[in-house]
């Protein structure tokens, strides 16, 4: 039976040292928020997840609202958090570790999560989800680097680079065949973007 999860990353929302847990969108995010409603309108999502961040619930809350569903919070689905959150680091330390990451699935800078520790709370959910929800069709909060973690653990091509060429929003399409991930589509591009994983090859649509 397929399940679906529409993984929608966050868009764009003002930086505040500090404020990881808070930090809501600009006026430009919301605009986009309300251009993922309208882009997922027909979809007929009945299930709404989150990361418990504020930059993630607003970003699906009017998709949720027109749906007239309840948006379910689950603290394992938060962003990682690299790095310590309490203090600033250059964008290019940040990435540089991220990449890192991805390499050495244990590495984390101090006081921040490796990706192995990202997978061990998050995984579980997702499959929770899926197997709680088969044959459903489920819109999910999230963030860029613990989506890519997560895309990661059910297939090993989703790594860095995948995550450097993501937007604030973006929106990704899973299609599930009970646990296994069979194919990935890019939704928030014009272009859209369709990963098929039974042959390996990566096509426009």
């Amino acid at each position: 039976m397929k399940t679906f999860i529409y993984m929608i990353r966050h868009a764009v929302s003002p930086f505040v040292l500090g404020d990881e847990r808070e930090r809501g969108l600009s006026d430009k995010g919301h605009e986009d928020a309300y251009r993922i409603k309208e882009i997922l309108a027909e979809e007929e999502i009945t299930h709404f997840v989150s990361s418990p961040y504020r930059r993630a619930i607003d970003t699906i809350k009017y998709l949720a609202e027109a749906s007239d569903q309840e948006i379910k919070l689950y603290e394992e689905l938060r962003e990682r958090a690299i790095a310590s959150v309490e203090i600033e680091i250059s964008e290019q330390e940040f990435l540089q570790g991220i990449r890192a990451s991805f390499t050495d699935l244990q590495y984390k800078m101090p006081n921040g999560e490796s990706t192995q520790e990202a997978q061990e709370r998050a995984i579980p959910i997702m499959k929770q989800l899926i197997q709680q929800n088969k044959g459903s069709k489920i819109a999910l909060g999230t963030h860029g680097n613990i989506m890519t973690i997560i895309l990661n653990y059910f297939n090993k091509k989703y790594g860095y680079e995948f995550f450097e060429q993501t937007s604030k929003p973006d929106i990704y399409r899973l299609e599930f065949d009970e646990l296994e991930l069979t194919s990935v589509e890019r939704m928030w591009n014009p272009e859209v973007l369709r990963v098929c994983l039974d042959d390996k090859k990566i096509f426009d649509r």
